[in-house]
């Protein structure tokens, strides 16, 4: 048992997965030589070298090779999996969540938002937060394909994909199941089903081994078993607190100012801040919303019936979410460029310079700030103007 963990972190678990799935790794001739001892098992394949995936049976023009470019590639054959898997990693993004998010909130219910979005909050820090003070490796390429470069620069243990995709899933079942009629056993099966495919989507694209991924499952699980007893009371302090709006923008500012430092750049500070942000500006605007009586959520007692799927029921919701997204839109773009460039005239920097964007005094309050504004605008303004379009 000792042995385990170590045996799950290895790399060639991953490349072996890949090429079961029919992903594998190509280089070009002069680097194909170099690295032959990397591959796996002596079978990469030998195929044309193509900017992206090549084509299932390797037709079609080879990229003549330069002698210095040793890019790494990739072919694939099977690309039914290959389209399962890069959909369920985008699935685990923020801006997924930041999108599907105020989606339950305008067209679900807002009671099942806010405890969404609080447990993706607390689960997203945890996981970011132990990455950086773990500090353990992605799965190295060769062997392993890479399909994603913007988190390379990140650590591995835990993936928070596998955590996002567990704590939503399980949120949304647990927050539903005794408030809508519907079967708890397909309700089981689909959160499994989503949990299972994001996680998995994460050794496929090569960015984190099984027990990174076994591990941010069962610490997301672990996270909503300890929190779920205290969700009611949560929520209910949270709506009638007169303290809440200075909690939250307070004490996830903190969080987020006092994040785990690094000795290189990483994005991960900023997307925690995002998180952060969103999670205090949509418990301000609830906490605004049941202060000044403005309850949007459905009216009698549970457990409540869900309306049959129409046409006239498509369009509206169509309709809510595209005008609701054109103001979020909207808020993000004025509040981040105002925000950007008060900070940098007080810092004295130019807006354009991309290192001193990324500096904690200015990345954190500007992150913060806009996403903040964006919850609150997705809980009170869009809201407001659905009601008084008759939306």
């Amino acid at each position: 048992m000792a042995a385990l963990p170590r045996y799950l972190q290895q790399t060639h678990l991953v490349a072996r997965f890949q090429r079961c799935c029919g992903l594998y790794l190509s280089w070009d001739a002069g680097a194909k030589h170099q690295h032959h001892r990397a591959s796996i098992n002596g079978d990469t394949p030998a195929a044309g070298t193509w900017p992206g995936p090549a084509q299932p049976n390797g037709s079609g023009s080879q990229r003549k090779p330069s002698g210095r470019d040793h890019t790494p590639r990739y072919i694939v054959k099977n690309y039914v999996l290959y389209c399962l898997f890069r959909f369920a990693a985008a699935l685990g993004q923020e801006i997924f969540y930041i999108t599907f998010l105020p989606f339950t909130y305008w067209n679900i219910d807002p009671y099942v938002a806010r405890r969404l979005i609080n447990v993706w909050m607390v689960v997203m820090y945890i996981g970011q937060a132990s990455k950086d003070l773990l500090k353990w490796p992605r799965p190295a390429s060769p062997p392993v394909v890479k399909l994603e470069t913007r988190v390379d620069t990140e650590y591995g243990m835990p993936s928070t994909h596998a955590m996002a995709a567990t704590a939503i899933s399980f949120t949304f079942l647990l927050a539903t199941m005794h408030r809508y009629k519907y079967s708890l056993e397909m309700g089981l099966m689909v959160a499994f089903f989503l949990s299972t495919l994001v996680s998995l989507s994460r050794i496929y694209t090569g960015m984190h081994t099984v027990l990174d991924v076994i591990c941010g499952a069962l610490a997301a699980a672990l996270i909503i078993a300890m929190t779920y007893p205290f969700w009611d009371i949560t929520d209910y302090l949270l709506l009638t607190s007169p303290f809440c709006p200075l909690f939250f923008m307070v004490v996830p500012f903190l969080m987020g100012y006092n994040y785990p430092k690094l000795d290189h750049y990483s994005p991960t500070r900023a997307d925690t801040t995002t998180i952060l942000g969103v999670a205090a500006g949509t418990n301000i605007g609830d906490w605004l919303n049941y202060q000044s009586g403005r309850i949007y959520e459905p009216i009698g007692s549970p457990p409540f019936v869900i309306p049959p799927v129409t046409i006239d029921l498509l369009v509206l919701i169509l309709v809510r979410f595209l005008l609701g997204m054109c103001v979020l839109i909207f808020t993000r773009q004025v509040v981040k460029s105002l925000s950007l460039e008060l900070l940098c005239l007080w810092h004295k920097v130019s807006v354009k310079d991309t290192e001193a964007r990324h500096s904690l005094e200015i990345e954190v309050p500007y992150k913060f700030v806009t996403y903040s504004a964006i919850g609150f605008s997705a809980t009170v303004v869009v809201p407001l103007i659905c009601k008084s379009v008759g939306l």
